[in-house]
Order: structure tokens, then C-alpha cells, then sequence
């Protein structure tokens, strides 16, 4: 019996599965659009292969070597950096076919611009990213971890991955935190700034390598400064950067979990980017409600990702969730507590664990594409 017998052209049978045909079989794909998404997969792996580039071209100083020289011939690059000049010359062919760099025809010769350069060689720009690609080096290396992990439904810890990933997490989020999380992030947190300048006492729980931590203790000279992490070697790690910054009147670093830090009395206790990567983020909070002076502040900075998939289609989404698949998620589930939320559980759900644990306000106070900012009080 035709389709047209049953309502008329285009009207399926109740019950027909979207896109069969009438005798169950698949219609066939529609060839534009199998050739369309063929394009865009292979635009993604290009630009997975290419990232390897991108992170050499960042850890050997390519960019930086490049940034403001105009342009070079590869002898020249190679002179100014010295690295083998035949390396060089398939690396810049790389990155002219990526777009990363310019190639003039006419003297063969290679030129970074400056808006460029902006993103790919200079660590204290705001704008830098290339710490981007040195995380991949230890997520790729650990992608039979993951693979055992879906299987198993067990976790993969943070120190399970190489130092890549430590060093790379530290330097991708620190020029965001260097240019916003003490002229806008604190700033939004009312009376806090005043507050810093007085001097207080401050928990910076999760600090990795200590970048948040020193930030806020170079900016406000007169607080003092306690950074836990329960990674070892991050903790290490930020008190080198601390020694090396003369800071080490205002700043401590010491291994703690988020739910056993120690001491109390605090006026501000920070969590940077690193809640949803606990597996007990309810206990996390609770520990710090007890550990709050009377009027105390607690700040809570989240990626800016929603709980509905379809809202994190876009660029900043898609890495983000990417990043929970191979991060984040494992990192919480390796800890076996209660709650792995991943890095896109939402608002809705911090703000119901955060009330559990007796921090009953909660105040949006400020955005970006990448993070959200909230500060909690009891």
C-alpha cells in the first residue's frame, strides 16, 4: 500500500521509523551532506594533527622567535634559534598551510603577525593559548587509560597523566586569571577588594601550580595567602614559583585534599576551575562553610557551560566538553565519592550542593566566554 493511500505524499506510516522507506530498509544518505561532514572530520583531524606543531612551535620558542622579526627565511629562523634549519623548514610549511604564519613568495621568507603572535608567543598576554597543546601531549598518551575507563566505568586520575597535562592546565588558564580574577573577578565580590587591601586571610583551594594564588598575593601585599592541592607534585611546583617570586612572606602551599584543608577563619576561600573535578563536591563546600570567618566570602569560578548539551555547541563548548570527557569526568570517578558531575552539570546543580552544605546565597558576579563566577555566603 502507497504512502498517498494512507494521508497523501510525505505522510509516514504511524509507527515508520524517520528516514526508512516503505519497505523498512534505510533511504540512502543524501550524498551533499555525507560530503559536507566528510569536510568538516577532516578539517577536525588535520587540526588534531596540526596541534602537535603548534605545541613544538610553542615549547622550542618558534613563536616567539618569529614574533615581531618580520619576516625570515627558514636559515634565518634557524639561526636565531638554533634548531636544525631542514626541521624548521617542513614546520613553517605547516604552519603556512594552517594559517598560522604567512609565507612571502617573492623572497621566500616567513612572517608571524603580531595578531597572531598575540596568541601563540607571549605567556603574559591575556590572549595566549598555545598551553592549550601541551595538555594534549599527556591526553593522547593516556587514551588506552580512557578506553579501559569506559569500559570498566572505573576513573583516570589526575596523577595518572604525564606533566604535560600539569604544566599545560597551569599555563592555559593562567593569562585568563592574570588578566581578570583581580580587576574583575574580585573586584565583582562586593566590599571584598577593601577587604584585601586591609588584609585577610585567604584559602586558595586547588591551586595547581599556585598561578591564582600568587596573583591575588602580589596584588594585595597585606593578606596572606594559603594554597592546598592534594597533587604533590603541583604543590612543589608552586612553591618554586613562589621562592622564585620573593613571596614567600604572604604564601604557603601545602597538600591538602579540598575536604580536609586545614585551618579556619577565612575570609575568602577560593575554588579555581577545579570543583567539578572532585568526585565529593558537596563535602568540598561543607569543609569550607566550617572553615569561613563569621562574614566570610566564598568564590566559585566554573566553566561557562550549561547542563542543556545543545546550549555548548560553539567553539569554547565543544573543547570544554571534550576536555570533561578526558579529564574531568575520570579525574572525579578515580576519587569514588558520590558525585562526579563532569565539567557541564550547570548552575542549578552547583547551587544545590552549595545550599546543602550550608551556603545558602549565591550570586552570580561575573562572566566570560570560558568561566562563570559566583560568589557563596552562608
Amino acid at each position: 500500500m502507497t504512502a498517498t493511500a494512507h494521508g497523501g505524499p510525505g505522510v509516514e506510516e504511524p509507527g515508520a521509523t524517520p528516514g526508512a522507506t516503505a519497505g523498512g530498509a534505510a533511504a540512502p544518505p543524501d550524498e551533499d551532506l555525507v560530503r559536507e561532514f566528510l569536510e568538516q572530520v577532516i578539517t577536525d583531524g588535520a587540526a588534531a594533527m596540526a596541534g602537535l606543531c603548534t605545541s613544538i612551535g610553542d615549547r622550542l620558542g618558534l613563536y616567539a622567535a618569529m614574533a615581531g622579526a618580520g619576516p625570515l627565511t627558514s636559515h634565518q629562523l634557524a639561526d636565531r634559534t638554533g634548531l636544525a634549519e631542514r626541521y624548521l623548514r617542513e614546520w613553517l610549511a605547516a604552519q603556512v598551510a594552517g594559517q598560522y604564519v604567512d609565507h612571502h613568495r617573492d623572497d621566500d621568507t616567513y612572517e608571524l603577525p603580531a595578531e597572531r603572535a598575540a596568541v601563540l608567543a607571549d605567556p603574559d598576554a591575556p590572549t595566549y593559548a598555545a598551553g592549550l597543546f601541551t595538555m594534549l601531549q599527556a591526553l593522547y598518551a593516556t587514551e588506552n587509560e580512557l578506553m579501559d575507563a569506559f569500559r570498566t566505568g572505573e576513573g583516570v586520575g589526575w596523577g595518572d597523566h604525564g606533566p604535560a597535562l600539569f604544566e599545560g592546565t597551569a599555563k592555559f588558564f593562567r593569562p585568563g586569571y592574570a588578566a581578570s580574577l583581580v580587576p574583575e573577578w574580585l573586584a565583582s565580590v562586593e566590599g571584598m577588594t577593601g577587604r584585601l587591601e586591609a588584609g585577610a586571610k585567604v584559602a586558595d583551594v586547588g591551586c595547581g601550580f599556585g598561578h591564582s594564588t600568587l596573583l591575588m598575593a602580589r596584588a594585595f601585599p597585606n593578606s596572606r595567602f594559603h594554597g592546598y592541592d592534594f597533587h604533590r607534585p603541583s604543590v612543589e611546583a608552586a612553591r618554586g614559583l613562589a621562592a622564585s617570586q620573593g613571596m614567600g612572606d604572604r604564601v604557603a602551599f601545602d597538600v591538602a585534599t579540598a575536604q580536609d584543608f586545614p585551618g579556619g577563619g577565612y575570609d575568602l576561600i577560593t575554588f579555581f576551575d577545579c570543583l567539578h573535578d572532585m568526585s565529593d563536591p558537596g563535602a568540598a563546600l561543607r569543609q569550607a562553610e566550617r572553615a569561613l570567618s563569621e562574614d566570610g566570602v566564598c568564590m566559585l569560578v566554573e566553566p561557562n557551560m550549561s547542563a542543556d548539551v545543545e546550549e555548548n555547541v560553539h567553539p569554547v563548548g565543544r573543547g570544554l566538553s571534550a576536555a570533561s570527557v578526558a579529564v574531568c569526568l575520570p579525574a572525579a570517578l578515580a576519587q569514588q565519592g558520590p558525585e562526579a558531575l563532569g565539567n557541564h552539570a550547570g548552575e542549578a546543580a552547583m547551587r544545590r550542593i552549595a545550599d546543602a552544605a550550608g551556603l545558602h546565597h549565591w550570586t552570580l558576579t561575573a562572566q566570560s566566554p570560558v568561566n562563570r563566577v559566583y560568589a557563596l555566603a552562608r
